[in-house]
This record gives C-alpha cells, structure tokens and sequence, in this order.
C-alpha cells in the first residue's frame, strides 16, 4: 500500500553552468550545490541533461577513458547523497552510450534512466553518439512516485512522461541542456505545461545555463502544477538554485476527477519501454520545515534576452577555453564594433577589454571621434595604430604586378588585412583574444574581408543580423548610461576603404535585405517565395547569389554564438562545390565582392 507523504516535497533544481570535459570540477560543484540544497532542508536536488560531462561533449564521447572517468566521477555524486536524492546527467554505458539521468539517494545509486528520443536535427548530433533507451522507471521517494526523463522526450506527446504519468507518476522531472534561441522560450514552455496538465502531475523542468561555443543556454527553469499553473521559475543566463515546496498529495485527488490517464493506461502501451518501479530509501519522510515561497523570476525577452545571451556566450567562450583572460578588437567608430565593445565589457569588465584603433586616409574625423567616446563611456583602454604606411608598402611591394590596372577590391582589402594583421600581431604579443565584429547580414552575403576583418578567435555577433544590432545597440544605451553615441547609431553604415563608401554601394539596405536573408537562410524559402511576398525580384537574386557564393567564406570564420533559430555553422551546412540554382534559373553570380 503506497504511504501518502503527509508534507510538501521540497524540491530544488541547480541550474548550473557546466564546463565541457571538465569531470572532476563538474563533479565537484554538484556535489557543492547538493550541500546548499541540504542547508535549505531539501528532499530532491535536480542536475541537467549531462551536467556531469558538460553539453555537449560532441566527440569526447568516442573516447573510452572519458567514458570511464564520467562514471567514476558519478560514483563519487552518488556517494555524496547522503541526506538527500539526487537526479543527475551523465554518460552510461552498457553495450553501447547511453544519454542517462541517475537517481541516488543516502549513498546509494538506485536506478539510471536512458533517454529515449535522441535529437538528430539543427544542432542536435545524439545519433552518432547514443543508443536510445527501452527502459522507463518510476522512483518511489519519501512515499512520491516520480518519473525521470531528458529534454527530446518531453517533446512527444505519447513519449516517456505520458507513459509514467498512466502508471502513477505525480513529479515528473525532466532535466534538460536546450540550447538557446531568440523566441524559444515561450513555445518551450507552452509544451511543457501541456504535458503537465496531460499528466495530471506536477512538472520539474531543469535547464543548463552558460556557453559552450556557438551555444548558450538560457536556464529559465521552470515547476508547473498539474493545472498548469507555474509553481517555480528560475532566472534567465544565470546559475540558481530554485527551490520550491510541492503539495504532491494534490495529483492523486486531482485524477480522481479526470479519467483520460484511467483509459490510457487500459490502453496497450504506445511506446515499447518496459516500465520498472524502484523503492528508494525514505530517510528525509519524516523531515518538517516551515513552507517557503517559490521563486518566480521575471523572464527575458526581446532585446534585453538577446543582449543577455550574447554576454553570457562571450563571458562562457573566453573563461571556459582557459587560454585567455582578456580581448581585444578594432574600434571602427562603426555599429558593430560599438555593440561588440559593448558586449565584451559587459561580459568581462572594461579592464579586460582593449580597443585599437586603426584609422585609414578613408577614415573619416567622426569615425576616430566616434570610436574615442565610445572607450571612454565604457573605459577601455586604446591603441591607435594608422595603417597608411604599411598600406603604401603593400601597394609598393604589389605595383609591378598590378601595373596598368584599375585600383579596386584588391586594394581596399589590403586594408582590412593589415588590419587584421595588426590585431592578431597584439593578440600575439600580449596574449589576448581577438574577437571579430562582423554581423549576421555581412556574413550571409560575403561583405566581409578573409584573413581581414574575419581575422579572430570569435565572432561576437556573427549570428546577429544588422537591423538586430540597430536595436541592441538602442536597448544598451537605455538599459543605463549611454555609451554608444548617438551619431554611430544615425550615420549610414560604412567600411571606409575608399573615399565615399557606404554598404548600400555594395548590398541593398538592410530594411530589404534582412527580411529576405532571415526567410531564405533560416526558413529555406525559394526565390519564386520570396518575389510572391512582395520582394524585388532583382534584389532577391542578388541576395541568394551572394548567400551561396560566400559559402567557402563562412567555412572559415571564427565561432560565434547562435541567436536565431538557424545559424551558420552548426545549423546550416551547405556544401561549397554546388551547382544547384534556386535565384530563378538565371545561373549564379560571381565571388562576392568582399573576398
């Protein structure tokens, strides 16, 4: 006969920043938050989706000894529950890998979970790696049935969860690494509820937090009630421990109301899991604590949850390499590299950030002016380092061979070169990493110089388009002291390598081409699409020709963090040798023109 559990359940969900193969040090903050989770007098402390291993750990995976060191370091969690259950990521293995979540509880490892949907789209690659799971326990707990599953099995309305839910399951824990994109959050959370309210049961959905190369997790952990209430909710970008008192008494009354799980568990199972019920020790049924009040922060969103993403990627990509403490980047006195400056300071203080100035005879007054201001409002150290001496030498070193030829490309590339080797010459000598400013708009269509301004260790804003950093640049000046004058956000973009340059000489402005570039990149509309939706034919040819010449580019710029649903790099791969026309059968264009 099953013991009702005459309290709430104090249940608490470690949001934390893992760091990829980083085993021990994992190991040992979890083990650190489970003794803050004791201190607060709680039943159950919730981990991530592979927070032992860090996610993802790509092909670290395909080696046995990391295998075996990830379970030796789980032992060493397990062994540290005393006083308290846990449920935690890891890497299992049986006759083949296995995405696990372990429950321990007093010392004891009681059972291990295995994911069952394993993600093999976008960014997601858990076919190569793991053997999907059979098997579907349900934990009895301090007299709580609780089902255990791992982020892709949340998504299947007939998956995991509803299978625990049919054999009695009232907590559903489902422990995540959910990469962030802008917009996601609402449709994720949307999902999560309904599987509440379909199970009848409350819902602990844990999330990573922090960056991992292209990726950063946004946390926005969240508990809902079995109506769907949100019970819980953590910050958006940063570590938390949520803890939360959960009435779980409640479910079964709850059901006595609705009959759908009755019929469905009379129902031949719909997915083939073998479900197994395990009895965990119950030393903490006994414990009383007065009841506490669930956090429920207020979530990021629109530009604020951007600008977060793109500190929190920066901070995670410079600190978690090891190899570098401070950065550095060009001051153009442009709206890129003012946002980018922006972010870096933000992300690791304005004493660990180094703007350079690298002015040109095409450089304007109000560019160097620009940029001046925009290191004294965030307090970065300068250099100034004009390049027009070293451009004359180049032109010197190239003028036999480019005899009786028309200045052109050739020459305003040497710029963005020279430039490029002055920063990679600093990041060299000091030890600095150089972080590159182009935006999503420049890398779509090629405007973007190789081994120049594509020179660096990451790509800030590689995956932000231009209109989007017209706005983040906006919200950074209202969101406190306004550090990026006025008149960088007013003057037409320019990349000043020749008199009168401005990017419209080259693309079309960015109001038309970031609505096309967002509709052909991320959603894969075709050039007849897009002229029905009321683009210029022309420009839309323009656009795609650009997009598919410049793949070899994109193939060689640093990584930067994903911001939209379908980033280059991780998301879209396109091949470079491709013969295929999608601009209306009109053959392709030539080379970009920033090559």
């Amino acid at each position: 006969m099953k013991v009702e559990l005459a309290r709430p359940l104090r249940v608490a969900l470690a949001q934390i920043n893992p760091t990829v193969g980083d085993l021990e040090q994992n190991a040992r903050r979890m083990v650190e938050w489970m003794e803050r989770a004791k201190s607060q007098s709680c039943d159950l402390i919730v981990f991530p989706e592979l927070c032992l291993t860090g996610y993802p750990p790509e092909d670290l995976l395909l080696k046995p000894a990391f295998i075996r060191d990830n379970l030796a370091q789980r032992d060493q969690v397990v062994a540290a529950t005393k006083g308290i259950a846990a449920i935690g990521g890891f890497v299992d293995r049986d006759l083949d890998l296995h995405n696990a979540a372990f429950f321990a509880a007093e010392g004891e490892l009681f059972g291990v979970y295995h994911k069952v949907y394993l993600p093999n789209y976008g960014v997601f690659d858990e076919e190569r790696y793991f053997q999907r799971g059979r098997r579907c326990p349900i934990f009895e707990y301090c007299g709580v049935r609780i089902g255990v599953s791992i982020c892709e099995d949340a998504w299947y309305p007939t998956g995991p969860i509803s299978l625990q839910a049919t054999h009695g399951a009232e907590l559903l824990v489902n422990i995540n690494g959910s990469p962030y994109h802008h917009g996601k959050r609402e449709a994720r959370e949307t999902m999560i509820r309904t599987r509440a309210m379909d199970s009848g049961a409350f819902l602990a959905w844990n999330n990573l937090v922090g960056g991992q190369d292209e990726l950063v997790f946004d946390g926005n952990s969240v508990i809902f009630a079995p109506h769907g209430g949100t019970v819980a909710r953590a910050a958006s970008f940063e570590e938390e421990l949520l803890i939360a008192d959960l009435e779980l008494g409640s479910v079964f009354g709850g059901r006595l109301h609705d009959s759908r799980l009755r019929k469905e568990a009379s129902q031949p199972a719909h997915i083939d899991l073998a479900v197994e019920e395990i009895i965990v020790s119950d030393a903490a049924a006994a414990r009383s604590e007065p009841r506490l009040t669930a956090r429920l922060a207020e979530p990021l969103s629109g530009p604020a949850e951007v600008y977060a993403a793109l500190v929190c990627g920066t901070r995670d990509y410079v600190r978690k390499t090891g190899a570098f403490e401070k950065v550095l980047l060009g001051l153009s006195g442009g709206i890129d590299s003012s946002l980018t400056a922006a972010v870096a300071a933000d992300a690791l203080g304005a004493e660990n950030v180094t703007g350079v100035l690298l002015p040109s005879a095409y450089t304007s007054p109000e560019s160097v002016e620009d940029a001046e201001v925009l290191a004294r409002s965030l307090g970065l150290e300068t250099f100034c380092l004009p390049i027009d001496d070293l451009r004359r030498a180049y032109e010197a070193a190239l003028a036999d061979v480019f005899q009786g030829l028309k200045p052109g490309l050739a020459e305003e590339n040497v710029q963005a070169r020279v430039r490029g080797n002055l920063l990679m010459a600093l990041s060299n000598k000091f030890g600095w990493m150089v972080l590159t400013t182009g935006n999503k708009s420049e890398m779509a269509t090629g405007y973007c110089t190789l081994y120049g301004d594509m020179a660096g260790g990451f790509a800030v804003l590689k995956d932000i388009p231009k209109t989007l950093v017209y706005e983040l640049c906006k919200y950074r000046n209202s969101a406190g002291p306004e550090v990026i004058p006025r008149r960088v956000l007013e003057k037409p973009p320019s990349a000043e390598l020749r008199q009168g340059q401005r990017d419209s000489d080259s693309l079309p402005p960015y109001e038309e081409l970031d609505p096309i570039l967002q509709a052909y990149v991320e959603d894969d509309r075709s050039f007849e699409e897009l002229v029905a939706q009321g683009h210029s034919a022309e420009t839309v040819r323009r656009a795609i020709a650009l997009v598919d010449a410049s793949e070899y580019k994109r193939r060689q710029a640093a990584p930067g963090i994903k911001i939209t649903p379908r980033a280059f790099g991780r998301d879209r791969r396109m091949p470079i040798t491709n013969r295929y026309l999608p601009n209306g059968g009109h053959g392709r264009e030539p080379t970009p023109r920033h090559n």
